[in-house]
């Protein structure tokens, strides 16, 4: 049964991600305020912002946890709110707080999340044990998860939200509490997804040495972006000549730097 077609209309294939008037609030604490930002197909896209910026509830809202009440969220042209089942299912997802069964081997969480998505015990498997392979944790798939280290649980996870085949990737704060060598390995590993798949891929961090030179950047400050464009082009439009220069100049924030350490 084919998923239904997308809810825009035109000639332009849909963006892999539109965000259009969204605001968002918890009581009298407005975290979002009226978000507009666009994703390309194959586009990597840093969503940079300090902690309490509003990414986590972005991310919410995009997949669902929360309901947006204003504005528009569509995923490849499908509105998550009229047509969540479309939109969900071109999502892939890594959460900031770890959600691997520490108690499974690597394989079982695997194929635990693959039967959610209703594969045939054969496929569930072969689709794990390619993903693994993709992520050199192969030889780890009997393994119990709690025997991994924190940059190996990321890249299981990264295999696992990749188990349907998304063309949009959501990662919210996927390096915290790694070391550098494993926060480099996982950024670079995502970024070739954007170029190997064809893959759309939306990194949140507050980390600015995670933003690369190819990235398109969305800075949200207290819900509201205050810059989104090319790394050329956010440098411009601020007139400064780093993206922690940029950010500081945006955010107002001075205290900025010490988030690339």
């Amino acid at each position: 049964m084919s998923s239904p077609g997308p809810d825009t209309a035109g000639s332009n294939p849909p963006r892999a991600l539109e965000i259009s008037g969204l605001t968002h609030a918890f009581g009298q604490n407005k975290a979002l305020d009226d978000v507009n930002f666009t994703i390309d197909p194959s586009r990597f896209c840093v969503l940079l912002g300090l902690n309490g910026a509003g990414k986590t509830t972005l991310f919410s809202l995009v997949t669902r946890l929360y309901s947006n009440t204003s504005g528009a969220i569509r995923v490849y042209g499908h509105d998550v709110r009229r047509s969540p089942g479309a939109a969900l299912q071109r999502l892939g997802v890594v959460f900031q707080q770890r959600t691997l069964d520490l108690d499974l081997t690597v394989m079982q969480n695997l194929l635990y999340h693959a039967a959610l998505h209703g594969f045939t015990p054969r496929e569930a498997r072969a689709r794990a044990e390619s993903q693994l392979e993709r992520v050199k944790l192969l030889d780890r798939a009997k393994d119990k998860a709690r025997r991994l280290s924190g940059g190996q649980m990321r890249r299981v996870e990264i295999a696992r939200a990749l188990l349907h085949d998304p063309q949009l990737l959501l990662l919210d704060e996927p390096t915290v509490g790694l070391d550098i060598d494993s926060r480099r390995d996982i950024l670079e590993r995502t970024v070739a997804l954007c170029q190997d798949d064809q893959l759309a891929v939306l990194w949140a961090t507050h980390l600015i040495d995670e933003v690369t030179p190819e990235s398109q950047i969305v800075m949200l400050h207290h819900g509201k972006v205050v810059a989104d464009g090319s790394h050329d082009a956010v440098l411009s439009g601020s007139a400064t000549e780093n993206i922690s220069a940029a950010f500081a100049k945006l955010t107002q924030d001075k205290a900025v730097g010490s988030a690339a350490a």
